[in-house]
């Protein structure tokens, strides 16, 4: 069981990874497929995540000293700046600093706001499991599947959204649809991704059931395969359904979409746990 550190760590990761993803993901899906009405929520999400980067980089100076003092601590800080959680500290903030800034520039701020999502996602290569590989491939690899991750978790929202109005089925149906689309190149480079950086950081089916890294690692598969299923029904049910003019498929689709936030969350939760509290088995 993890200590108060421990278990604020896992907290604080939950929430950057939620911050950050979210508001980047909605970034995109708003860019990629011409949507309105994001701001607020892409807004609530950046500061959310903007919140958690500071606590994140203060924390790791109480975890240093292991006291509430280490978090601001001006001589602890200052050594943290000059290493990688530093570096991570200043992609992230210059990011959501800008994707942030964007939302109040309108259309051409979205420009902005997406430019401000690559370094905020970048960041996560500078700190984790991942960083101490020093592979460029295995980096560009995490990048890839995290910038993907964010799409999926961007268009649930603005897609339950359009699902939940009868005035726009016709778009719900029609965004959906050229989701599903792009869902049918990156889910399986996705998938391979995640398995590409799961055998990178473990090595051997061995420790992938023998080591408590590795068996909360099959909980976080699982989640991904409900997941995949709920968008299997989205892609080959409800927005054909919906398509070919039966508006009764709507509230599935709303639901499914509220179902794949749950799944997400709790992906995002066990992916906190396993970047903050378990070491990598050797």
């Amino acid at each position: 069981m993890p200590d108060i550190w421990g278990l604020a760590a896992i907290a604080i990761k939950f929430t950057l990874y939620l911050g950050v993803l979210t508001a980047s993901g909605t970034v995109m899906a708003t860019f990629m497929f011409q949507l309105s009405h994001t701001r607020q929520f892409t807004l609530k999400f950046g500061v959310l995540g903007f919140f958690a980067v500071i606590m994140a980089f203060s924390l790791q100076g109480a975890n240093l000293t292991g006291d509430t003092h280490g978090m601001i601590d001006h001589e602890m800080l200052k050594l943290m700046w000059n290493t990688s959680v530093g570096t991570a500290l200043m992609y992230r903030l210059a990011g959501l600093g800008l994707l942030i800034t964007g939302l109040f520039m309108g259309r051409v701020g979205l420009w902005v706001s997406l430019l401000g999502g690559i370094p905020a996602i970048w960041s996560f290569n500078h700190i984790g499991h991942i960083s101490g590989q020093y592979t460029t491939i295995l980096k560009v690899v995490l990048t890839f599947h995290l910038a993907a991750v964010a799409l999926w978790i961007g268009i649930l929202s603005p897609l339950k959204s359009l699902a939940s109005d009868p005035q726009t089925y016709a778009l719900a149906s029609e965004v959906g649809h050229r989701f599903g689309l792009v869902a049918m190149i990156t889910v399986p480079a996705l998938i391979m991704a995640g398995g590409y950086m799961s055998y990178a950081l473990i090595g051997s089916f061995t420790l992938l059931f023998s080591t408590g890294y590795g068996q909360v690692l099959i909980t976080k598969v699982i989640f991904v395969t409900v997941l995949l299923g709920l968008a299997a029904g989205n892609k080959l049910r409800f927005i054909p359904d919906l398509r070919s003019g039966k508006p009764a498929t709507a509230s599935q689709l709303s639901k499914s979409t509220t179902i794949e936030w749950y799944v997400f969350l709790a992906i995002l939760t066990v992916t906190a746990i396993l970047t903050s509290n378990l070491n990598l088995p050797i």
